[in-house]
């Protein structure tokens, strides 16, 4: 162990050493933390205390248990260790259970309204707008750890947006479409709420769309009907932070954006292995100790349960993503359009409330503190202790949960760790933070609806729908 800690140390003091630019840096840095990691001796079933331990106890069962676990791994993609077993939890039965139905469906989407909780809401509904990539029950987990749950409870008028899965029959589903689907499905909330605008709730990849969308309601004259705008873990600033911006570059961008062409179509669970390997002792080695050395199952947790159920994304989806993060097309202007708008940000002075996490590893907090600087609107930046999903995932209650704001909104000229040295650390989850800026942003109070839906957005099915299930 002591030999194992000593090379490693020195390997790791070699790139230190070595005066790299940021991207190689990045990039020969991952591949001998990925080295550092494998070479673990805990990871070596020959000397492993663990696995041993194991052997003896099972009385030579576990190695049987975990070679048919390795096998049924690596015989289909992501060829990662399983994080949790694929019937540990059943969707609309223990997750995306909170009540209510879809009330819109077309092709691209379902648009779900939750039932109210409360005698009286907030005017001005809410849209959830999930990332492109995974389900939207990240925001509809088990009870008590359910976002819509909580804005429910505290009045909001809360409706989601659930993507369809794509397949090759939907190649050609890019931004734009995508963007009119967000448009719709908030001129869609509007009317059945009697309401003149909406806020937007979005996460990840779908915070990149709708801000995008936002700057098309910006320019088209119509930005008075969006409320308020939420931004949870999103880059819209591709600047040289973390390890996501040092793998991308033309020659694999081309490669990348050629395959899915020619498919039609990212598979998630492509995404799901790489994604993997940027964390591989949290996201691989744990889980190859526990499952093939143990034989153990992996343990029942939903945030890894809706991660493993991954979705496609549309080789146009794909490209545009690539023509825009690559190029750095939302930070300079009008190098991007949507729906036939220019894309300039800075004209978006809607309130927002941007949400990172500190442990994030996909998307850096700096990266997202930098993205919130576009916005034109008075914005208000917190800052999670959490990683990239569990920073979203923080219900009250939680006595560890931490976060970091600052008094004023946000100071465009402030940098980083400049904000950092003066935002205020508050006891809890941002969740009832969020609840109550939302609220001053909702138009004040009305009683709730007896029925959801309204005229021509009848109720088709119960809650989560049927896109959710598409595989």
């Amino acid at each position: 162990m002591q030999a194992y800690l000593a090379g490693g140390a020195f390997a790791q003091g070699l790139v230190d050493d070595a005066d790299l630019g940021w991207r190689d840096a990045e990039r020969v840095g991952f591949v001998v933390r990925n080295v550092v990691d494998a070479a673990a001796p805990s990871n070596n079933p020959l000397i492993s205390p663990v696995a041993w331990k194991a052997l003896i106890e099972t009385g030579g069962l576990s190695v049987p248990r975990g070679l048919r676990a390795l096998a049924s791994d690596m015989a289909a993609p992501p060829r990662v260790p399983s994080m949790v077993a694929p019937d540990a939890f059943e969707v609309g039965r223990d997750l995306a259970v909170s009540p209510g139905a879809v009330v819109r469906r077309t092709e691209i989407s379902e648009l779900i309204q939750y039932t109210p909780m409360t005698a009286q809401v907030h005017k001005d509904p809410v849209l959830i707008v999930p990332p492109t990539i995974n389900k939207f029950y990240i925001t509809d987990l088990a009870p008590g750890r359910s976002m819509i749950e909580y804005l429910v409870a505290q009045g909001h008028q809360v409706f989601a947006i659930s993507w369809r899965n794509p397949d090759a029959r939907h190649y050609d589903w890019g931004l734009d479409a995508y963007g009119q689907a967000i448009v719709e499905s908030l001129d869609a909330a509007r009317a059945i709420c009697a309401a003149d605008r909406a806020s937007v709730c979005a996460l990840c990849s779908g915070g990149i769309i709708a801000s995008m969308v936002a700057a098309h309601l910006r320019d088209a004259g119509r930005l008075d009907r969006l409320a308020s705008l939420f931004l949870g873990v999103t880059v819209l600033d591709q600047g040289q932070d973390g390890m996501v911006s040092a793998l991308a570059d033309e020659h694999t961008a081309k490669l990348a954006v050629a395959a899915s062409k020619a498919r039609g179509y990212l598979d998630g669970r492509s995404l799901a292995e790489v994604f993997a390997w940027l964390r591989p002792n949290d996201l691989i080695w744990s889980y190859w100790v526990n499952n093939y050395l143990r034989g153990e199952k992996p343990p029942s947790f939903d945030i890894l349960y809706w991660n493993a159920d991954t979705t496609r994304m549309t080789a146009a989806l794909h490209r545009d993503f690539i023509s825009v993060i690559m190029g750095g097309a939302l930070a300079k202007g009008d190098a991007a359009t949507m729906l036939g708008s220019p894309v300039d940000l800075s004209m978006v002075d809607v309130d927002a409330y941007v949400l990172a996490g500190a442990a994030d590893h996909l998307c850096p907090w700096q990266s997202c503190y930098r993205s919130a600087q576009l916005l034109g609107g008075d914005t208000r930046f917190v800052l999670s202790t959490s990683g990239h999903i569990a920073s979203m995932v923080n219900p009250p209650g939680n006595p560890k949960a931490r976060f970091q704001a600052a008094v004023e909104p946000l100071d465009g000229l402030i940098g980083p760790a400049d904000w950092l040295a003066t935002a205020r650390t508050v006891a809890g989850s941002w969740w009832p933070d969020y609840s109550t800026w939302l609220a001053e942003r909702s138009g004040g109070a009305k009683d709730a609806p007896d029925d959801l839906g309204a005229a021509g957005f009848t109720p088709l099915d119960p809650a989560p729908g049927r896109y959710v299930f598409d595989r």
